[in-house]
């Protein structure tokens, strides 16, 4: 089981797997051809309220994802769609923003890892 995290502005490999944007926004100044996504789950990523409340400030990090968690508690057919790609081979969640550490993707994985740690 694996789940890769990835800048949208990095290099595709065929070692992603299934690539999936998890974003609400489209990366700016990148073609669809470029990007080559299986999937693009905008209601997966957190509510523009959130996304803005947030803004990628590393000391509201915990709340964030707790915040984040609690919207994903009511998007139980998107996750268990991603949890059964999880179990058919690795997947990559594809992001857009420039902070690598503390953002919705990162946050997502771990809700999916400890997703699959509860089954």
């Amino acid at each position: 089981m694996s789940i890769r995290l990835k800048r949208a502005y990095d290099e595709y490999s065929q070692e992603d797997g299934y690539r999936v944007l998890v974003d609400r926004l489209w990366p700016r100044g990148i073609s669809k051809e470029k990007l080559h996504i299986d999937d693009w789950l905008k209601e997966i990523a957190p509510s523009n309220e959130l996304r803005k409340w947030y803004g990628h400030d590393p000391e509201k990090w915990d709340q964030f994802k707790q915040r984040y968690y609690k919207e994903l508690k009511d998007k139980e057919q998107l996750i268990q769609g991603l949890l059964q790609r999880i179990e058919a081979g690795p997947i990559t969640l594809v992001y857009s923003t420039k902070e690598t550490e503390y953002n919705n993707a990162v946050a997502l994985k771990e809700y999916l890892l400890s997703q699959i740690s509860n089954q």
